[in-house]
């Protein structure tokens, strides 16, 4: 569909999802070619998005056309696939991981500030005013594009920077492209230095064979499992229109988990003789689906020439930034979360949550669980940090480094 410029075009919604289902097999096929993106567990609609980006990137500069896509499907399939999260959640497991839950809130906190200290720093070496340094700090790194866009018109006001949206923007992007390359790396050299092992394939070795013989996906089971899906969002929905009237603030995925857990822990006690799908072939390929179709379209969307017009500040000081997360990973957080393989897979999804978003650390804990076997903790409690408790920290940090600016 043409705008009324006649050098954009936006991709009506279906188009888009339809574009992004192709980007992700694209990203299959050249991850399934190339040693080094299987080795160190790049996911499959990361390599694909990227791929598309810089496709569209070279559209833009040859043609000057730039495409935008609407993003409604997209949207959706978060909470799709953090409704599944919920519901393949075990309140039993959740309370064993607990002391996980709380060192990672903790290195939270410290993180978020520290990431600001990184940004001001950064860009004093470029003569740029210490506002700036939060832009590329925890705003829009650990807060991603929303946060900058809520931030970025008041700091451009009443701090002396007005190009903090443009730069917010395209930090926000670099960000998601290193944490997308980042998260898995890491994740593969604390397994293999350390010769970890996923503890549910050690506990259960038998688990593995009921795996292998449960029965294949049939309609009953898959369109079961969507239902289930479907009810934990509406509720979600319900939740999170109640929420938001009492004036909390909370992305809509949240409520979704919130509710799946929920159902996941109290219709099977109140009901033991109704299936419910937690942990079955079926909810595990609507999961995947929603979480690789939305990222494909993620990544594919970014308008990567935005950052070669900041190229110089921006490239140097997020590349302090990874320097800095990855060292914090390597000899702070990964020691204090036990050292062991959930641990390890914790610090692929630290990657994503300090450098780029939720669905980005999602991927990377995927693609590495994927490939040494599986860790059902950690994709309940990084969620339940990210959501609930990240934004709370990143606002006082930013009102802290704003006031003294």
């Amino acid at each position: 569909m043409m705008t009324p410029d006649a050098n954009s075009i936006v991709a009506p919604d279906f188009l888009t999802l339809t574009v992004g289902i192709v980007v992700y097999f694209v990203g299959v096929i050249v991850t399934r070619r190339v040693e080094f993106l299987r080795s160190y567990n790049i996911p499959e609609p990361v390599t694909g998005g990227f791929l598309a980006a810089l496709a569209l990137w070279a559209l833009h500069a040859v043609f000057g056309l730039t495409i935008d896509f609407e993003m409604i499907t997209r949207d959706r399939l978060l909470v799709i696939f953090f409704a599944a999260v919920g519901l393949n959640a075990r309140l039993s497991d959740l309370l064993a991981g607990g002391r996980a839950l709380i060192v990672l809130c903790v290195m939270t906190t410290i993180f978020v500030f520290l990431q600001n200290v990184v940004g001001v720093l950064g860009v004093s070496l470029f003569g740029l005013p210490s506002a700036a340094g939060v832009i590329m700090g925890s705003i829009a790194l650990v807060g991603g594009h929303g946060t900058t866009i809520a931030w970025a018109p008041a700091i451009a006001a009443e701090h002396g920077f007005p190009a903090a949206i443009e730069t917010g923007t395209a930090v926000a992007t670099l960000g998601l492209i290193v944490a997308s390359v980042l998260g898995g790396p890491v994740a593969k050299f604390l397994i293999e230095r350390g010769s970890l092992i996923s503890g549910t394939a050690m506990v259960d070795a038998k688990g593995i064979a009921r795996v292998a013989d449960d029965p294949p996906i049939d309609k009953a089971s898959f369109m079961y499992a969507l239902l289930m899906i479907n009810i934990a969002v509406i509720f979600g929905y319900l939740m999170h229109a109640l929420i938001t009237a009492m004036g909390v603030r909370l992305p809509l995925f949240v409520p979704c988990l919130i509710m799946g857990i929920a159902l996941s822990n109290t219709v099977p006690l109140l009901f033991p003789r109704l299936p419910w799908p937690a942990r079955t072939p079926a909810l595990a390929l609507i999961s995947d689906y929603a979480l690789s179709a939305f990222l494909a379209m993620s990544l594919m969307s970014m308008q990567l020439w935005t950052l070669a017009e900041i190229a110089g500040p921006l490239l140097v000081v997020v590349a302090m930034q990874a320097v800095v997360a990855v060292t914090f990973i390597l000899l702070v957080l990964f020691p204090l979360l036990g050292r062991d393989y959930q641990a390890a897979v914790l610090s692929a999804g630290f990657t994503g949550l300090s450098l780029g978003a939720t669905p980005t650390a999602i991927a990377s804990m995927t693609a590495v669980t994927k490939h040494y076997g599986p860790s059902p903790n950690a994709f309940i409690i990084l969620p339940l940090v990210s959501a609930f408790f990240v934004d709370i920290i990143n606002v006082i940090a930013i009102k802290t480094f704003l006031s003294f600016v």
